[in-house]
């Protein structure tokens, strides 16, 4: 019950840095819905032991609950466990969390229910995720040496800068009310990554479907029970609209 009060007031922390950081106006892209591509969220999932785990704890799932994304136990301990032997354990970060906060002024937040944490006025949190982590730039007064479009001033360094490569931001100045404002007009690129801008964007679709995934491991077979319960229910009522129907027909 810990850890659940303690991760609830970490998203509440982060969805304030997120309202102020998305107050600048810049406008979510639409991220792919994955939740249903076995394929998509098993590369999801390998992007996220890769990539995230390092910093970032997933304290509320444990691997075996891949299966649900059509692994095999042996698949989990041959690729994905580099945190743990144990295939039952959670998905908790490798980092000391002192260094953690001397590092990046904070602790890296928990991001089992991160996708759902980050919805909001302009778009779903898969949204955000999918934005978030394409709009990373080279920023040499940062002390992380990087910046965000979504998160200006963010604390996180761009963990998958090698599959994008680097780059920096264009912007513009222009006059509003009398104030001097920086808009976003566009990319420089500074090296490449080791894949595709369209590939590196089909990477990041499967790594957001699995947060999504990753935050209601569940919600298909929801969405499956509910249809059928639906259908139940349209069967029901109309047989209880004939059985009606009938009982009064000699009343009347």
């Amino acid at each position: 019950m810990k850890k659940i009060i303690l991760s609830f007031i970490a998203a509440l922390g982060l969805l304030a840095g997120t309202a102020h950081a998305a107050g600048g106006g810049m406008p979510l892209d639409k991220a792919p819905n994955k939740v249903n591509d076995l394929g998509a969220l098993q590369n999801g999932a390998k992007l996220f032991v890769n990539y995230c785990v390092g910093c970032h704890s997933a304290a509320f799932m444990r691997y075996n609950r891949l299966t649900d994304i059509g692994l095999t136990n042996e698949q989990i301990k041959d690729n994905l466990l580099f945190t743990t032997d144990k295939i039952g354990e959670t998905m908790k970060a490798t980092i000391d969390p002192k260094q953690a906060k001397e590092w990046f002024g904070a602790n890296p937040p928990d991001l089992t229910v991160i996708a759902r944490s980050r919805a909001g006025a302009g778009g779903t949190g898969a949204d955000y995720l999918y934005t978030f982590l394409r709009t990373f730039y080279r920023d040499e007064a940062k002390a992380t040496g990087w910046n965000n479009l979504v998160f200006p001033n963010v604390g996180m360094p761009h963990a998958l800068w090698q599959l994008q490569g680097q780059r920096h931001a264009i912007f513009e100045e222009q006059q509003s009310h009398g104030q001097i404002t920086h808009v976003f007009k566009g990319w420089e690129a500074i090296s490449p990554g080791a894949m595709t801008e369209q590939q590196y964007d089909e990477a990041i679709g499967d790594l957001v479907g699995y947060l999504q995934w990753m935050g209601e491991p569940a919600q298909n077979t929801r969405v499956r029970l509910g249809i059928f319960v639906l259908i139940f229910l349209a069967f029901a009522t109309a047989i209880a609209w004939k059985l009606n129907a009938a009982y009064w027909k000699d009343v009347k």
